[in-house]
């Protein structure tokens, strides 16, 4: 099984709306039994709680339920996942100072890399701003992830279980 992982700050805001968006498409495409996903953070603050309410709305306004509770990111996850999508700069720099081992099994990416308009490889982070920044992000996201796992199933030869 391929397994994905998305990582971000908090956990709350970010990677686990990819992750809703990337598993939700993985079903829509019943690509279940092939990929798997998940999402962390690299800050402590917000283990165990739920993603944001500012996103768990703009999730379900796109029909999209979240319901992973935040963790955060351990250096065994460098082997666990085949792909870690990063949100930013700061987080992927926090990683390779803290986080990533020697020889980590996972491929580690910016998630906009998967963007096609992109005109940054950040993924803003909504938390701070208004309603409006968690549309910006879904959109971001939606993009990505939908551009990411099409990347997936041509590198990787999936078909439908």
């Amino acid at each position: 099984m391929l397994k994905v992982l998305f990582v971000c700050l908090g956990n709350i805001c970010r990677s686990p709306l990819a992750e809703g968006i990337f598993a939700s498409l993985v079903e829509q495409k019943k690509l279940n039994c092939k990929i798997s996903c998940d999402s962390a953070g690299t800050g402590d603050w917000h283990i165990g709680e739920t993603a944001d309410p500012r996103m768990i709305k703009t999730a379900s306004e796109h029909g999209i339920n979240l319901t992973h509770k935040a963790r955060q990111i351990k250096k065994s996850d460098f082997h666990d996942f085949d792909y870690v999508l990063v949100m930013d700069r700061s987080v992927m720099e926090d990683l390779k100072k803290n986080f990533i081992p020697a020889n980590p099994k996972s491929s580690i990416l910016y998630m906009r890399e998967y963007d096609d308009t992109k005109m940054s490889m950040d993924v803003p982070d909504p938390w701070y701003g208004g309603e409006d920044g968690f549309e910006v992000v879904f959109q971001l996201l939606d993009k990505s992830v939908n551009n990411f796992l099409e990347f997936l199933i041509l590198k990787h030869k999936i078909e439908i279980c």
